[in-house]
């Protein structure tokens, strides 16, 4: 990046621009996994990462090195930063509802502008993506029904339309790297589906950007494939507790800390 990305962690105006967020959490989440892997015995049944953690999946799973992921994610981060600030958009948490609901408000309000459902993460919290007349409305309509709407500290509005002026960055740097078949199922963010193959994962990594995150649909997909235990590898516990509405049968664990994840590995 040609900028020192430990400083800038120092730094909350850094932190707040993607290009430097991106980087930092990428970095974060594939330290975390590197403990795990070093500590466990084996390959776990597949990986999933929510958004820009998908990139960290997928080196953890051997489809890309980690300096092809860096440069990717530094692109990216820059490409959406401007992508925000050329067409301003934002990001609001719709709690206690799921996404077929969550479409219903949008549908009521898309006249004032882009919004759709953006993130599906459980059953009881979708996020919607949109320009910012449309995200205030929908909050608006929201407290009308009851439905409570946390605004999100985002520089953009991610997983719309609106992002697609980044996209031409971000696919060009896609076919300049080399995505390897992975080593374990990979629960793909834009299908919610298991992946094993690179050709489809660069497809649907392209279009990742301007496509909702099935978060929901990843995780039951693991689940299904035989995955009892999640570990969530990386800072906070946000996915640990978003498990617990997904699917309360299985083990979630959260490890933002080396000690926490030789403490989780050791206790699956």
């Amino acid at each position: 990046m040609g900028r020192d990305v430990v400083l800038a962690c120092h730094e909350e105006a850094a932190l707040a621009t993607t290009e430097f967020a991106q980087p930092a959490l990428l970095a974060c989440d594939v330290a975390a996994f590197e403990v795990m892997r070093n500590e466990g015995p084996d390959d776990p049944v597949g990986v999933a990462g929510h958004s820009l953690g998908e990139f960290a999946a997928l080196v953890a799973a051997g489809s890309m090195s980690l300096r092809d992921a860096l440069e990717l994610v530094v692109i990216r981060g820059v490409a959406m930063q401007r992508a925000g600030e050329e067409q301003p958009g934002g990001m609001t948490a719709l709690l206690g509802i799921g996404s077929a609901d969550a479409e219903q408000l949008c549908d009521q309000v898309r006249r004032d502008g882009v919004l759709v459902v953006a993130n599906e993460n459980s059953p009881a919290q979708v996020v919607a993506s949109g320009s910012i007349p449309a995200i205030e409305r929908l909050e608006a309509l929201a407290a009308e029904r009851k439905v409570r709407a946390v605004r999100l500290a985002v520089a953009g509005a991610f997983h719309s339309e609106l992002m697609r002026p980044a996209l031409p960055a971000v696919v060009e740097a896609l076919d300049a790297i080399d995505i390897r078949d992975p080593r374990m199922s990979i629960a793909e963010n834009v299908a919610g589906e298991l992946i094993t193959d690179a050709g489809r994962l660069r497809e649907l990594v392209s279009l990742q950007l301007v496509s909702p995150v099935r978060w929901d649909t990843g995780i039951r997909s693991l689940a299904r494939a035989g995955a009892t235990t999640f570990i969530e590898a990386g800072p906070g516990d946000v996915l640990t507790k978003l498990m617990k509405r997904i699917d309360g049968s299985v083990r979630a664990v959260a490890a933002g800390s080396p000690d926490a994840a030789r403490s989780a590995i050791a206790s699956t």
